[in-house]
């Protein structure tokens, strides 16, 4: 009876230890497998939280707190001029700020998209430093058929008459590039559709008001759209008509004027015959 018991400890603790070794090579794998993982698994990337609209905004809208959420942003592709501070974004007891560029939802509130505390969302906010707002007169053929929108860019033609000329008309470049800011009485560039414009604002400096007043009060003003991906920069540009015809202009005629040979003489009689004899001239 004791050799029974004795071979059934010594199978027990053969079967323990075969399990614990079982175990043991198991921990290990998944260990080493673990470890594996842990290696290949990219390192977390460091986050900001940051304030995005939490709907869509438009031009002109008061922005408010029900308007925007907070979300986690990688710290690497921040943009500039994000708001992470509530109490910089609405100061308490401040005044409202206001969208000056249309947001869609999840799109980051940044500075230059919404007004400082209480400045309105008007032109001045779209005038750089030196710059000054000017109104030009258009209509469906100088307004480029109603496809402006604030923020295109155009160049200024004048059409008049050149008083040092005698051959008509005259069309000139005056401006190139200077960049509309509204048109008509609005400042948003979200309007996709074509409107027919009477007035359209241009952001120029004050030699260029002074260059497109004049020019207005003397002839007609003409806009030529700009693309959006063009930098080239225009050269000087006139045409009048002999030019758009082909026609050149005669040359001047150049009128000689000759002094009439002076002569002087005295008459001598010789016998019954005068003779005139050349002498030269004393004054």
């Amino acid at each position: 009876m004791r050799s029974l018991f004795g071979l059934v400890l010594l199978v027990g603790i053969g079967l323990a230890g075969f399990a614990v070794y079982m175990v043991k090579g198991y921990m290990q794998t998944y260990e080493q497998q673990l470890a594996m993982e842990r290696a290949q698994r990219p390192e977390p990337v460091p986050t900001v939280e940051v304030y995005v609209a939490d709907r869509a905004l438009r031009y002109g809208q008061p922005l408010r707190a029900e308007d925007v959420r907070k979300i986690k942003w990688p710290k690497e592709a921040l943009p500039e001029g994000v708001f992470t501070d509530t109490a910089v974004l609405f100061p308490e007891n401040g005044p409202e700020r206001f969208i000056l560029r249309s947001m869609e939802k999840n799109e980051a509130i940044m500075a230059l998209k919404i007004t400082e505390p209480g400045e309105p969302a008007g032109l001045t906010n779209r005038l750089e430093k030196g710059m000054r707002a000017f109104a030009i007169r258009v209509d469906v053929t100088s307004g480029v058929s109603g496809f402006l929108r604030p923020g295109d860019r155009v160049d200024v033609y004048w059409t008049g008459r050149n008083g040092s000329r005698q051959n008509g008309d005259v069309t000139k470049l005056i401006e190139a590039g200077i960049q509309l800011i509204a048109i008509d009485q609005s400042s948003s560039a979200d309007e996709a559709q074509a409107t027919i414009a009477r007035t359209v604002t241009v952001s120029v400096n004050p030699q260029q008001v002074a260059a497109l007043a004049q020019a207005q009060s003397s002839g007609r003003l003409s806009l030529s759209l700009v693309g959006a991906e063009d930098d080239t920069v225009a050269e000087a540009i006139e045409i009048d008509q002999n030019t758009l015809l082909g026609i050149e202009a005669p040359e001047p005629q150049e009128v000689v004027r000759q002094e009439e040979a002076r002569t002087c003489s005295i008459r001598t009689r010789r016998g019954s015959e005068v003779v005139m004899i050349p002498i030269p001239c004393t004054d």
